[in-house]
């Protein structure tokens, strides 16, 4: 078992011994290896492997599935035209990744993104994507690369968007700093609510240090999400968008206020009465938001939506 997590993690540069006792890695067919050795796991080593099925490449594809309507599905797509600041969340296997990855796909292709993860995931269309990955430390203990460092190191490469894969400790700390000085980004958070995953957006930044404080993350946050989309899996094994929720920064007794403005009831993905903040940058893009969001554009949901308006379509440069 050993030389064979050895063979697997060959190509990767990431190492498995007595020191480093559990890993986390790609694979070169694209699934991801994490490995935990005898002593910490009881009795064997454990070896779990993730393999994804790519089914969804856009947001029409997501329609398709059924996990979200085509109404939601042109709203969303707007929003990332825009320059909207999204948050993903959701439980573990949720999709969070694969949404991830359908929004990014809807990205202008004049736009300029980097994108920072554990492990390699993210797989989107991009003519002009800059993704990095973190690295562990080597046998003398130096050398790491942590998600917090990357985070930094992407603001100094000229993006127009940045992508989180997940948001996991301090490294929101300088998410948020960068979504605040107006640079549009995405990320996903594990969470059971979109109304938890704004909490937990308050709480990791404290993470970074003692001189942290809730007064000044709780009003950073409010101003820098603008959208929070929560997704669930059934028993069925279905994926699904449960709410679609605006953040128009408010807060209320440290309490950011939320404005909902799809949430799934009887099975169905409806419209609520929310509107998303900064209409001006739907307006800059030529989109129609109140036409986009009314009770006609259910019918034909590219009411609204210039024509032309879409991420470009080729590959990786």
């Amino acid at each position: 078992m050993r030389e064979l997590v050895e063979r697997m993690l060959k190509t990767s540069g990431r190492r498995l011994d007595r020191s480093q006792p559990f890993v986390d890695a790609l694979l070169p067919g694209g699934h991801r290896l994490h490995v935990v050795l005898e002593g910490i796991s009881r009795d064997f080593a454990a070896v779990n492997i993730r393999k994804f099925v790519a089914r969804a490449h856009n947001l029409d594809d997501l329609v398709s599935l059924g996990t979200l309507n085509a109404q939601a599905a042109a709203f969303l797509r707007s929003a990332v035209i825009a320059g909207l600041n999204l948050v993903v969340s959701g439980g573990t296997q949720a999709g969070k990744t694969t949404l991830l990855n359908c929004l990014a796909a809807a990205i202008p292709g004049a736009d300029r993104v980097v994108s920072v993860e554990e492990v390699f995931e993210l797989k989107f269309a991009h003519p002009d994507w800059v993704p990095m990955q973190t690295r562990q430390a080597g046998l003398e203990g130096t050398g790491e690369i942590r998600l917090r460092e990357l985070v930094k190191q992407a603001l100094r490469m000229r993006p127009s968007r940045i992508i989180v894969g997940e948001v996991r400790a301090e490294e929101c700390l300088d998410l948020l700093l960068a979504l605040n000085a107006g640079l549009p980004g995405m990320a996903s958070i594990h969470a059971n609510s979109a109304r938890e995953a704004l909490v937990k957006m308050c709480t990791l930044p404290l993470l970074a240090g003692e001189n942290i404080g809730s007064r000044f993350v709780v009003p950073t946050v409010a101003s820098s999400v603008d959208l929070v989309v929560h997704l669930s899996i059934d028993v069925s094994g279905m994926r699904r968008i449960d709410e679609i929720v605006a953040v128009p920064g408010r807060v209320e007794n440290d309490l950011i206020e939320t404005e909902p403005m799809f949430v799934r009831d009887d099975e169905q993905l409806r419209r609520l009465a929310g509107m998303p903040p900064r209409p001006e940058r739907f307006a800059r893009r030529g989109i129609d938001l109140r036409r986009l969001l009314s009770v006609e554009a259910a019918d034909d949901p590219r009411e609204g939506v210039p024509s032309g308006s879409g991420a470009s379509t080729g590959g990786p440069a």
